[in-house]
């Protein structure tokens, strides 16, 4: 009698490459109708903001304090809404992993892809890029529009001036930088209104209570608050007014920027490499 044995292969190990971890992390952000509605509202809020805010000082210029001449940033006053903006795209960070962990989705995605260090450096870099792209575009959009406005009633400024260009293009890499930090606290904390309440905390609230506390103090902590050095990058008139909290350098504001968005990222990818979906 002869036996036949047969040798069942083991399953292989999940192929994957990085580059289609980054086109699935593509198809997942434009797929989210947030991801539209987000963008959209921060393209408004930025241009809508610094239109109004450069025609409002072009029609009060000739009766403003002479003082007030020394501090004015034209281009500044036309990035202004970035400021209002980074708030939408805060939002959208959070959402772009939070969502997924709300909806259990996560377990597909990684299930797809082990790998959680690679899952998340591709979403990182995906919202990194688009963001980035829409940031610098709606910062040359309301640079030049604002200048156009506020060029008959005040002073102005163009692209080619000294640090001009650095401001304008600062504005985009700032909220790049700033949604990585949202992103990264969505993957801290895994709750969307969690995760929302402390961005927003961190950006309106804390500057808020602030004034409370002593002067010293007060501009100690200021300056490395994240709209603190937004300003900062996105300014060229350095010049303080009468007990204006002093703030970092628009490179140095970069490099904290950063910091703070690689360190939410990071402890973002250990606490998925040590918990559960």
């Amino acid at each position: 009698m002869t036996i036949i044995t047969t040798t069942i292969p083991a399953p292989s190990a999940p192929h994957y490459r990085p580059t289609g971890v980054v086109r699935s992390e593509w198809t997942k952000l434009r797929s989210v109708r947030s991801t539209t509605w987000t963008l959209l509202a921060t393209v408004v809020i930025t241009v809508g903001i610094g239109i109004i805010a450069t025609a409002t000082e072009a029609t009060r210029w000739a009766h403003s304090f002479p003082a007030s001449h020394l501090s004015f940033d034209p281009t500044n006053l036309s990035l202004t809404g970035l400021l209002f903006g980074q708030f939408a795209i805060g939002i959208l960070g959070v959402l772009a992993i939070s969502a997924e962990y709300g909806t259990g989705t996560i377990r597909a995605s990684l299930a797809a892809v082990p790998d959680r260090r690679m899952l998340l450096a591709a979403k990182a870099a995906v919202f990194a890029l688009v963001v980035l792209v829409v940031g610098e575009v709606v910062s040359f959009s309301a640079f030049f529009i604002g200048q156009m406005l506020i060029g008959g009633g005040a002073p102005h400024a163009t692209i080619g001036q000294a640090g001009v260009m650095r401001a304008v293009v600062g504005g985009g890499i700032y909220l790049a930088l700033l949604g990585l930090l949202a992103l990264g606290l969505g993957s801290i904390i895994r709750h969307t209104a969690g995760a929302i309440a402390v961005f927003v905390g961190v950006l309106l609230i804390i500057p808020l209570l602030l004034p409370a506390l002593p002067t010293s103090l007060n501009h100690a902590i200021n300056k490395f608050e994240p709209i603190t050095i937004g300003n900062a990058m996105t300014s060229v008139n350095t010049h303080l007014g009468s007990g204006a909290a002093p703030t970092f350098s628009a490179w140095v504001g970069l490099a904290i920027m950063a910091g703070y968005a690689a360190l939410a990222l990071g402890i973002g990818g250990w606490r998925m490499m040590r918990r559960d979906a």
